[in-house]
């Protein structure tokens, strides 16, 4: 088997259950598994000359890959869009449904590369993808397939829409499915690719989209079709006032009581936004221990709130960070992400009606970089990834402390800077133990020809 050390590191972060972090430390990789970790000064003898591979880690950080939980890769397609750059969610959304309706096998092959592409630049190396429209013959092994060619460790949802605005949901007709065949191929995807062994690097979970494009009973059927077959349940819930207000007028409920209802609340389900989550929503998912991928920007871009995601950490809720869909977030950068996370739960407990007794100590950033990292991992229902150990699978991120942005700040915390500081592209990025960004550059896939390739078919898609 391969071995790999990484060596001399600056500062190693392990995003262990004790927030252990060493200087001039290493961690020794075989077969896409940490071996052995710790200070230099532990280093067994003889361990550099065994090793097929060695990264000098000299004035490096490195911690574990970031995890990345909720995300729509082929909107990449739509990035700034000038008729929706203004708008709020469902104003977007009715923006770019009939751009979408254009999407093309090719088209979300090559986003989905693009997307993963952003991220792996960051240091993230697990992602979860929420691919719920499939016109034209795009199918869901399209993202499958392009995350293979890449390396990037996948969590790919088979989303879906079946209620379209003739029948009061808010997706056009022409873009929803037949409830029967959505349940058939998601249980064609889960049968084919998902793995549920140690150090997978695929896993297929169940997403009927929302509470506003799929039924009552898509969404029990989804749920008893996860759990039959031992899957992981996703889906978009809370996210803003209208979410809020669609749930009311059309289930007299709040969203946390139709996930309830519906089966949708519990391990092995994870929710994206959830920023209009009430405390009664935060006890139920903090009970049935029901997760939160936090999406700050995207959150931000679509105007739709602040989430309450420090009382959802002090209640118990697991909670990730997702950059969400491309076009409302413009950007795919995990370490920006989590940046945005500790920045605006520090401002947003000063806009609460009542009273601006917290502040900075809000969240720290050791506190966001736990949720990009083992809380990400949590989410997702990953106990092999998230954080840095013997028999963890060996998924790394490296970041050199040398540049720019840190001047002045890696020298007196090298973990903080990595947020406090300008958000840094990482130097290398290594996933199941194989360098897939070395000295900021893609090793999986010729970028430049990708950039344009994408660039093409985006324009193709606008003009749709």
């Amino acid at each position: 088997m391969q071995t790999l050390l990484i060596s001399n590191a600056e500062c190693l972060a392990t995003m262990d259950a004790q927030g252990q972090e060493w200087r001039n430390a290493y961690v020794f990789i075989r077969g896409g598994r940490i071996e052995s970790l710790g200070p230099m000064a532990s280093m067994p003898p003889g361990l550099a000359d065994s090793a097929d591979e060695v990264i000098d880690a000299t004035g490096h950080l490195v911690l574990p890959g970031l995890v990345n939980t909720h995300h729509h890769m082929y909107q990449s397609l739509t990035r700034a869009i000038p008729q929706v750059q203004n708008a709020e969610l469902f104003g977007w959304l009715r923006g770019l449904y009939p751009l979408w309706a254009g999407l093309t096998p090719e088209m979300v092959q090559v986003s989905t590369q693009i997307a993963m592409a952003e991220l792996l630049l960051s240091g993230c190396t697990t992602s979860s993808d929420h691919l719920y429209i499939y016109p034209n013959g795009v199918r869901l092994d399209d993202s499958i397939h392009a995350a293979f060619d890449i390396g990037m460790r996948f969590t790919a949802t088979r989303g879906s829409m079946s209620v379209g605005a003739s029948q009061g949901g808010l997706p056009p007709d022409s873009v929803v499915e037949n409830e029967d065949a959505i349940l058939q191929d998601t249980q064609r995807l889960v049968q084919r690719y998902h793995d549920a062994s140690h150090g997978s690097m695929l896993q297929v979970a169940v997403a009927p989209c929302s509470p506003f494009s799929v039924s009552r009973d898509l969404m029990r059927e989804s749920a008893v079709l996860a759990r039959s077959l031992g899957v992981r349940m996703h889906t978009h819930i809370a996210e803003n006032d209208h979410d809020i207000a669609y749930s009311r007028e059309k289930f007299n409920c709040t969203p946390a009581q139709y996930a309830q209802e519906l089966g949708w609340l519990g391990d092995d389900v994870w929710h994206a936004h959830c920023v209009k989550l009430d405390a009664e929503g935060i006890s139920l998912y903090a009970a049935t221990r029901t997760g939160v991928a936090h999406c700050p920007c995207s959150n931000m871009r679509l105007a739709s709130g602040i989430a309450p995601i420090r009382k959802m950490l002090d209640a118990g809720v697991p909670v990730g960070l997702g950059v969400d869909g491309s076009a409302s977030n413009d950007g795919a950068h995990m370490v920006a992400e989590a940046r945005q996370a500790l920045l605006l739960a520090r401002v947003g407990k000063s806009l609460e009606p009542f009273g601006c007794d917290s502040g900075p100590a809000e969240m720290t950033a050791r506190d966001a970089l736990a949720m990009a990292t083992r809380g990400g991992a949590q989410v997702l229902g990953r106990k092999d990834i998230g954080h840095l150990a013997p028999g963890m699978c060996a998924d790394l991120a490296l970041f050199d402390l040398r540049t720019l942005g840190f001047a002045g700040g890696a020298v007196h915390d090298p973990l903080g800077s990595l947020l406090l500081c300008a958000s840094p592209q990482a130097a290398y990025t290594v996933v199941n133990g194989r360098v897939v960004v070395r000295q900021g550059q893609l090793t999986t896939v010729d970028l430049g020809p990708l950039v344009e390739r994408h660039n093409r078919l985006a324009l193709q898609l606008a003009q749709v």
